[in-house]
């Protein structure tokens, strides 16, 4: 299956009493690469998690084109790739062994070339078989991003990819999420790397308490956008 359009409808997920995401509504269209922002404890991570399936809404509705988040199945989470906190690699393992576990995992098909090809993308090539327990966080960082896109996901969700990256690093990983704007994928990225995130985004969203609005990012930096907004919203 492919899709070109996410859209979340009135969306609310509880834990117990707590409600971590109140009637959210978003659509992202292929070939748009959207920041979501907001304070730590906002929903940030709940939403990304909802939107890779790995949680059900308690309320509303995730569409993907067509197929809904709770007729979810194997091939609808071959269309999506997340970075998550957890960067889900495995630290007594080489760089090489990660990638190429992982591509077997999904099925892909030459998973040696892939891995290789990830490896250099990731500018890991030359520590290629080195374990990862030996990385530094920036290191992992790259390798993780790059297991995220083994797959070429239509949808790819992005959890602070920013930290632990040196000023070259994050200069890459914009390239890289501009290609994979570029390429047609549907692009959510959150972060606190404001001036990183300053003019890379094609639309941003703000979550705050558990609910979503559309940010304006017009005028002054990013940086000044999100603390004047901010203000405003406590005054």
């Amino acid at each position: 299956m492919d899709f070109d359009r996410l859209v979340v409808t009135d969306l609310s997920r509880r834990y117990g009493r707590r409600s971590a995401l109140r009637r959210v509504s978003l659509t992202i269209e292929a070939g748009q690469l959207v920041g979501l922002l907001g304070p730590n404890g906002a929903g940030k991570s709940t939403l990304l998690g909802v939107l890779a399936t790995l949680a059900n809404p308690s309320t509303g509705s995730v569409t993907y084109g067509q197929v809904a988040s709770r007729s979810a199945d194997v091939e609808l989470r071959r269309c999506i790739g997340l970075l998550s906190h957890e960067l889900q690699i495995y630290a007594e393992l080489t760089a090489r062994e990660n990638l190429e576990f992982f591509a077997r995992l999904y099925g892909l098909d030459d998973p040696v070339g892939r891995s290789q090809r990830a490896l250099e993308r990731a500018n890991l090539d030359a520590r290629a078989d080195d374990v990862v327990e030996g990385f530094s966080r920036g290191m992992r960082q790259r390798l993780a991003l790059e297991r995220t896109l083994l797959h070429e996901p239509r949808l790819v969700l992005l959890d602070e990819p920013f930290t632990g990256l040196d000023e070259s690093s994050s200069l890459a990983l914009r390239e890289r999420l501009r290609d994979l704007r570029d390429d047609g994928r549907l692009v959510l990225v959150a972060t606190h790397d404001l001036d990183v995130a300053d003019g890379l985004l094609d639309r941003a969203v703000l979550m705050k308490d558990g609910r979503l609005t559309e940010f304006d990012l017009g005028g002054g930096t990013l940086r000044e956008r999100y603390r004047a907004t901010l203000a405003s919203e406590t005054r």
